[in-house]
């Protein structure tokens, strides 16, 4: 199946490259991706009326279909109506939350290339009305995971802009955000660094 996103660029996939299972992966969680993982902790938050957070459905205009059977229609084209902000949002304790979750394997290095301009304008716009704006970034070759808050990607954002690094390196990273330890229920407790930071 062919996506497009609103210029008509085609949309690639990667995420098999993500699901791949990690060498020792802990808490019986191997081969699980980031969003997976998410997606678990939302639904524990959820269960637990702890927060309501859920990931953002993408718009998609369908262009092209294939019906081989009458019963079995097939989606051959579609575009992606418009760009996303970021992935999830919700509300935890009154409070609007809005993140971004990625994964890189490389493991010095955080690439702002995974990032798009409207995807800072989004949280900085939700970081001026008093929202909880951050990214969950995952280095899965060091299987590490950090709770980075908006207004510490904005500086690397502009650094990046004014013609400097193109990339956050572990080491900022492991500066300026907050170490998210890998549990089971909830796999990946994000809501625990919010009470702690707001």
């Amino acid at each position: 199946m062919i996506f497009n996103y609103p210029n008509g660029k085609a949309y690639t996939n990667n995420s098999s490259l993500a699901k791949q299972p990690a060498s020792n992966h802990r808490y019986s969680n191997r081969g699980m991706s980031l969003e997976e993982d998410i997606n678990l902790t939302n639904q524990y938050y959820l269960q637990e009326n702890i927060a309501v957070i859920h990931k953002k459905p993408t718009p998609v205009q369908i262009v092209d279909v294939h019906y081989p059977q009458r019963s079995r229609a097939v989606i051959k084209e579609a575009y992606f109506k418009q760009a996303s902000t970021t992935d999830y949002n919700g509300v935890y304790k009154g409070k609007y939350i809005d993140f971004e979750a990625k994964e890189t394997k490389n493991k010095t290095s955080f690439p702002l290339q995974n990032i798009h301009q409207h995807q800072i304008n989004h949280m900085e716009s939700v970081v001026n009305h008093n929202g909880i704006a951050f990214m969950i970034i995952q280095f899965t070759s060091l299987e590490e995971v950090y709770f980075l808050p908006a207004i510490e990607i904005f500086p690397f954002w502009e650094r990046k802009l004014s013609g400097g690094r193109k990339s956050i390196t572990i080491d900022e990273i492991r500066i300026n955000a907050t170490k998210i330890e890998l549990g089971y229920h909830p796999r990946i407790d994000y809501i625990k660094v919010i009470k702690n930071m707001y």
